[in-house]
């Protein structure tokens, strides 16, 4: 009960949080989401994980000569479907071979302590389909998964591929108690977008479990340790990712230093928004915040327009008397609650309240953005010096440039965005 209260939740979110990948032709692919639960036993290791089935079989695929279909990747088998190639999983196979999907993924999975990889022996394989999988919340929900058959019955006979997830359960025999160890895959299945792939390992070696999130294919090691250290790290990381690959928090901040007119005007500016955003990343995580349908396109839709405000401020203003200064201060502190909640929502997808050490991963998750607001400052504030310094043309053509770019984009946004809010 326990384990559920601590983990599930974590996992429950997580697995809704869930991209549709563009893809081609080859292998569809509806989940882009890897979970581990690494178990400590008294021998060594055991891995529940969970995953898509095109990350272990798309580049096994044959080539084609000709009109021909190509050689079918382990497990499948191929048809063209309106001229398109498709692939679908080969029940048959894997009921002659059960283990046969698990062996991709031991040899594909590097789980290595003091630099040495170890070799795991395949325990148990099963597979489903999206929407039909049993629950892989808590390690409870994973160590039950492999007491039902390979292929469930309720699995269709013609299951697409791409619609498919495999459970592989894999221990990795070690004498002696395992503090520390580093995780990665060795998978490059040459999907699109594979690198946008999200991976929660949960590790059961203490009392609470250690949550890491990352991004991608997992080529460079994970580490993980008995400090809870390398965990908060992935939040923080988190943090920055989020601010700096959300591209309309990045343009409202360069506006917000567009118009800052002294170095003590932009440390007020910075402070405002921060202030206003802590408060509503963590009430908005919290729930504290309407919780209908609209609310969120509706704060989305506000970001954007807050970006054409900011944009408008930079450029129309004239220099501003210390009243001026503190309107502005004011406006943006009322902006940074409007961001706060776009960062509430990205955070909720991979944490929930009652997950263990909450407070400390949200703290890490803010911190993350903080850093990565402050790489934007670093970097744009010494560029409006420069220019300024410039002849008044320059500046003037450089400013309205930035903002009108900034505009341009915002104002997309905002049409698309308002459409959400009413459908």
């Amino acid at each position: 009960m326990g384990s559920f209260l601590t983990t599930g939740p974590i996992v429950a979110v997580f697995l809704l949080f869930v991209t549709v990948v563009p893809v081609c032709a080859h292998f569809l692919l509806n989940l882009n989401v890897r979970i581990f639960h690494v178990e400590h036993v008294a021998d060594g290791l055991v891995v529940h994980l969970r995953m898509p089935m095109p990350y272990l079989v798309a580049d096994k695929l044959g080539d084609a000569e000709g009109d021909a279909l190509p050689d079918p990747a382990p497990y499948t088998t191929n048809a063209r479907e309106n001229g398109q190639l498709v692939h679908f999983v080969n029940k048959e196979q894997l009921a002659s071979d059960p283990l046969g999907l698990g062996r991709i993924a031991e040899k594909s999975l590097d789980v290595a302590v003091d630099g040495n990889r170890l070799r795991g022996s395949v325990d148990a394989v099963n597979l489903h389909a999206i929407g039909a999988e049993p629950g892989f919340a808590t390690l409870d929900e994973a160590r039950s998964v492999f007491s039902n058959p390979i292929v469930p019955g309720d699995v269709p006979d013609a299951l697409y591929v791409g619609d498919a997830i495999v459970d592989v359960k894999i221990r990795y025999p070690l004498a002696g108690t395992i503090t520390a160890y580093e995780l990665s895959s060795l998978l490059d299945p040459g999907l699109p977008d594979q690198e946008t792939t999200a991976n929660l390992i949960l590790d059961y070696g203490s009392d609470q479990p250690r949550i890491y999130r990352t991004r991608g294919l997992m080529a460079d090691p994970i580490l993980v340790s008995g400090s809870h250290l390398g965990s908060i790290r992935t939040f923080v990381w988190e943090g920055v990712r989020h601010i700096l690959e959300g591209l309309d928090h990045v343009l409202f901040v360069i506006c917000m230093i567009l118009g800052a007119a002294t170095l003590r005007d932009l440390i007020a500016r910075v402070t405002g928004f921060t202030l206003g955003h802590t408060v509503t990343l963590i009430s908005g995580f919290f729930g504290l915040a309407p919780q209908g349908a609209w609310f969120i396109p509706t704060v989305e839709t506000l970001i954007a327009l807050s970006i054409i405000y900011a944009a408008a401020d930079a450029v129309l203003r004239a220099p501003m008397d210390s009243s001026g200064n503190r309107r502005a201060v004011a406006v943006t502190t009322l902006i940074g609650l409007l961001h706060g909640f776009g960062f509430s929502f990205m955070l909720q997808n991979i944490l929930k309240v009652d997950a263990p050490n909450v407070w400390q991963s949200l703290l890490a998750f803010n911190i993350g953005v903080e850093i990565g607001q402050l790489v934007i400052v670093v970097a744009i504030w010494p560029l409006v010096l420069f220019l300024r310094s410039r002849p008044a043309p320059v500046w003037r053509i450089a400013s309205l440039t930035i903002a009108a770019t900034a505009s341009l984009m915002a104002s997309f946004w905002v049409v698309e965005r308002v459409g959400a809010v009413f459908s």
